[in-house]
């Protein structure tokens, strides 16, 4: 029977599902039809599949070739499908033997010279690979995209060079040898905190939200140092995990930027104040991840917040809530994690120096007013902390006495966060309304304390479950068991924009 049947996958948001490739060949004039939904890129294979074919010495059958990718309501895009493609049209046409098929999942872009070049989304492919336990084959990829993919442990992968040499090894002509699981080297070198002079406050509010994973508003005058401080944040986060290394990075791979020399490095995305709604949380025809995603499992930072556009800022609300973001078109759905921490700066007024303790600010009080405006309530309510970062006079800048160093500030941090999943196994930022009233138990001084601030600064229900959580990440800093009122009086500093 002229039928062969191989196994790729698609990728779709996140999620790589299984296609099958059916190749059938048919006696009649020559033809070659692909069918199953496949996108522009996918109908035209048929020629680099021609070539790549002839050019490997093979003979291109003459006959009615029709291509199914099943299944037929997924769309299929790229050029992943060409090697499959090719080898079931060899294995139908008698040129290729059958039996090992069905043992790989098989993905690769056909040069015309018979060529295999990498692909987008391996690592994302062979990590959903890893989580079907009801498959157990090996793949088969371009040499290029073979690194990347065996950073799934518990995948077999086979990396080739070319068309011919995964027919050899089909044929066991010539063996391909499994790609070894190679894990980048961890680099250390980041920016630290060491470098940076005074500012203490901020520093402090720097480490609450890195131990309990919170959202952060920097505000001050231009040069205070507040893009300084959010590009030496990562330096104090805990360590990645591997599982968490690998989600992040295959994030990264759907987009073709595979960080090969960030491997366990917390992505930092810093996207201009021009980024569309677009850019910043996904889409598109073909939806693929935004900013927001890419900085999954590391920081987001929003520099000069107020200068995006306010229906940009406005997406942000729900994957601050729910950690994920979900694109849906016409055509199509997909849902990206997107569980980053906001860190966001701006400036107190248009001229920036209102507050200054040496520079006039130019500012009327109704164009501060609508500048501040910019930032929507609901928006600001999901931030958790808000701090002032001033300008610092010239003798605290010539002050000769050491900063403390991001190493010491990780190891609290780290401390803290082990605390927060020995308790509740997540961070405190994450956790819900119910857990919160089991895990922010409070002193009956700092209940009464919270419960003034509620009535005079007229405080929504959202405000006093995050002040809970803030407070709980102090108090896990200081290896406290209850919520004090000193750490209910310190969350509360950091809710400024509240009052």
């Amino acid at each position: 029977m002229s039928l062969a049947v191989l196994y790729s996958r698609a990728l779709s948001g996140m999620d790589a599902p299984e296609v099958v490739v059916e190749v059938h060949l048919a006696n009649g004039l020559p033809s070659f039809t692909i069918v199953g939904l496949p996108e522009t890129e996918v109908k035209e294979s048929k020629d680099r599949v021609r070539a790549a074919i002839q050019t490997a010495q093979f003979e291109f059958p003459a006959r009615r070739i029709t291509v199914n990718l099943a299944p037929a309501d997924l769309p299929k895009e790229g050029g992943r499908y060409d090697l499959p493609i090719a080898l079931g049209i060899l294995a139908a046409s008698g040129q290729l033997p059958k039996q090992k098929l069905a043992h790989y999942v098989i993905a690769g872009e056909l040069a015309l010279t018979g060529a295999l070049r990498p692909i987008r989304g391996a690592l994302a492919m062979t990590y959903q690979l890893l989580q079907d336990p009801s498959r157990t084959r090996a793949a088969i990829l371009p040499q290029e995209s073979a690194y990347e993919a065996s950073l799934v442990e518990g995948c077999t992968i086979y990396a080739a060079n070319s068309l011919l040499e995964v027919c050899a090894h089909l044929s066991d002509k010539a063996h391909l040898t499994s790609h070894p699981r190679v894990i980048p080297s961890e680099h250390a070198n980041q920016p630290d905190f060491q470098e940076v002079s005074g500012q203490r406050r901020a520093k402090r509010a720097l480490e609450i939200a890195a131990a309990g994973q919170h959202s952060l508003l920097m505000s001050g005058p231009p040069g205070t140092g507040k893009s300084m401080l959010a590009q030496r944040f990562v330096s104090i986060l805990p360590a990645m995990t591997t599982q968490e290394a690998l989600e992040s990075a295959a994030i990264l791979s759907l987009t073709g930027q595979f960080p090969a020399s960030h491997w366990k490095k917390r992505p930092f995305r810093a996207p201009h104040h021009t980024a569309s709604a677009v850019a910043l949380v996904g889409g598109g025809s073909v939806p693929r991840p935004g900013e927001i995603s890419l900085a999954h499992h590391g920081v987001l930072f929003l520099d000069e917040l107020p200068e995006f556009d306010r229906k940009v800022l406005e997406v942000l609300s729900e994957p601050l809530e729910n950690g994920s973001i979900t694109i849906s078109r016409a055509a199509r759905q997909a849902t990206f994690p997107a569980q980053f921490q906001l860190i966001a700066a701006m400036n107190p007024c248009p001229c920036g120096y209102f507050g200054h303790y040496n520079q006039r600010c130019r500012c009327t009080p109704e164009q501060i007013l609508r500048y501040k405006h910019k930032l929507s309530g609901p928006l600001l309510d999901r931030i958790d902390m808000n701090i002032e970062v001033p300008a610092l006079k010239p003798e605290e800048l010539s002050q000769q006495q050491p900063s403390e160093s991001s190493v010491d500030m990780r190891a609290r941090v780290e401390s803290a966060r082990e605390r927060q999943l020995q308790r509740q196994q997540k961070p405190n930022a994450m956790l819900g309304p119910l857990e919160i009233t089991t895990t922010c138990q409070l002193g009956e001084q700092a209940s009464q304390l919270l419960q003034t601030a509620m009535h005079k600064f007229s405080l929504s229900a959202r405000s006093y479950h995050r002040i809970l959580k803030v407070a709980r990440t102090i108090a896990d800093l200081a290896d406290v068991p209850e919520i004090s009122e000193t750490h209910i009086a310190e969350a509360l500093q950091y809710r400024r924009h509240d009052y």
